[in-house]
């Protein structure tokens, strides 16, 4: 008998995890990026290759872009493109870490000329959307001090706020501004957006058309970040997940690599918290592959996503609720780690058939020839890579 009823299957169907695109190009530490065979030379080979993992999965409709790594003279071309391999050009991400201007602050920085040509990136940014048909544009910052004393905190919390009311202000009806947060790194004594609260903070003053971007690699050792997950859907203000996996701060590895437990507690909050499923909340890969094969490892990360909201699919909440309610401590915990160690691979293998992929995407993938068929092709250009 399968693991998974229908109804729970009805709602993994339309489950959605958006590709990066800086995924399938060439990445890797501060040290050394290792470049591998049949690595995508621009933005047009990077969503062909994420089209293979929505041939093989549907688990990826959208490819995020990444500008001006992903910069194209037409992005209606672009988007035909992606269109014809059966997928769609999603959020928009900015860039202002990459630029000598930006040493110092880009949206935050005490020079409004600086300050003028960050805002005017991110309006650039807007445009494009309205080009690509994208909803979303996510800001991540780099900004923030190495020693005390360096900088004053506060101003440049109040020259963040000014600056995200401009771009705010032109965004579309239907498109919003996403806000991410990072404890640490580049910046080390402070960092301008360095957690949940303060994202939080800064979209709430923005308005409806703001939320707040959670990467799972981006807290402080230990952190539960299903609480965080909780309490941004309690207040309405979850947009976004980037998903990936850490041992020690912002690996970008695999997601579930490190802690599938983790990953599986996290979704059960989506889950419980009305998330999942939700066209409020995005689900979002952020992962770098250095040393692995890109497209399958993409394809491993959207399994691995699937696999736990699976599991938290199965989770019992009449019994967990029951045990809660009566304090019984040990039968609640029960509830809750049988959940985790179902086995739903069998079932989802099984299902995938059914609706005509194949029972291992994996396997699948790498029968098909395609990866030595790029490595073939792709000779010659310059390869995509972190920062290009």
């Amino acid at each position: 008998m399968s693991t998974l009823s229908t109804d729970q299957l009805a709602q993994l169907e339309q489950q959605a995890i958006e590709l990066p695109s800086w995924a399938f190009g060439n990445s890797g530490t501060r040290f050394k990026v290792f470049g591998t065979p049949g690595t995508p030379r621009d933005p047009f080979e990077k969503i062909a290759d994420a089209a293979q993992v929505h041939k093989y999965t549907a688990l990826a409709p959208t490819v995020a872009l990444h500008i001006p790594w992903d910069k194209v003279d037409d992005y209606g071309v672009l988007r035909k493109h992606a269109e014809d391999l059966g997928v769609g050009l999603g959020t928009i991400n900015s860039n202002t870490f990459q630029d000598d201007a930006y040493k110092f602050g880009a949206l935050t920085h005490e020079d409004a000329g600086v300050r003028r040509k960050a805002i005017d990136h991110h309006l650039e940014c807007i445009d494009i959307m309205h080009a690509t048909g994208s909803r979303d544009l996510k800001i991540w910052l780099a900004e923030g001090s190495n020693y005390p004393g360096q900088a004053d905190m506060r101003g440049r919390q109040d020259r963040l706020q000014e600056s995200l009311q401009e771009i705010y202000a032109r965004l579309g009806d239907e498109q919003r501004l996403v806000l991410e947060y990072k404890f640490f790194e580049p910046a080390f004594y402070h960092t301008d957006v360095p957690d949940w609260g303060t994202s939080y903070a800064q979209v709430a003053a923005l308005g409806d058309k703001a939320k707040v971007c959670l990467d799972t690699g981006h807290h402080a050792p230990g952190t539960n970040i299903e609480f965080i997950v909780m309490q941004l859907l309690r207040l309405g203000k979850l947009g976004s997940f980037d998903f990936n996996s850490r041992f020690y701060a912002d690996d970008d590895l695999i997601v579930g690599a490190a802690d599938p437990f983790q990953l599986f507690r996290i979704i059960v909050e989506v889950v419980r918290g009305g998330g999942f499923n939700s066209p409020e909340v995005a689900f979002m890969l952020d992962q770098c592959h250095n040393i692995e094969d890109k497209i399958p490892g993409q394809i491993r990360s959207v399994l691995n996503v699937q696999e736990m909201t699976a599991r938290a699919l199965v989770l019992d909440h009449d019994a967990l609720r029951e045990a809660q309610l009566s304090g019984d401590v040990l039968a609640a915990n029960a509830v809750f780690m049988d959940a985790f160690y179902t086995d739903v691979r069998p079932a989802l293998a099984e299902w995938r058939e059914s609706r005509g992929l194949p029972a291992d995407p994996m396997a699948a993938y790498a029968a098909s020839g395609y990866q030595q068929q790029i490595a073939a092709d792709r000779v010659g250009g310059t390869q995509a890579g972190w920062g290009a």
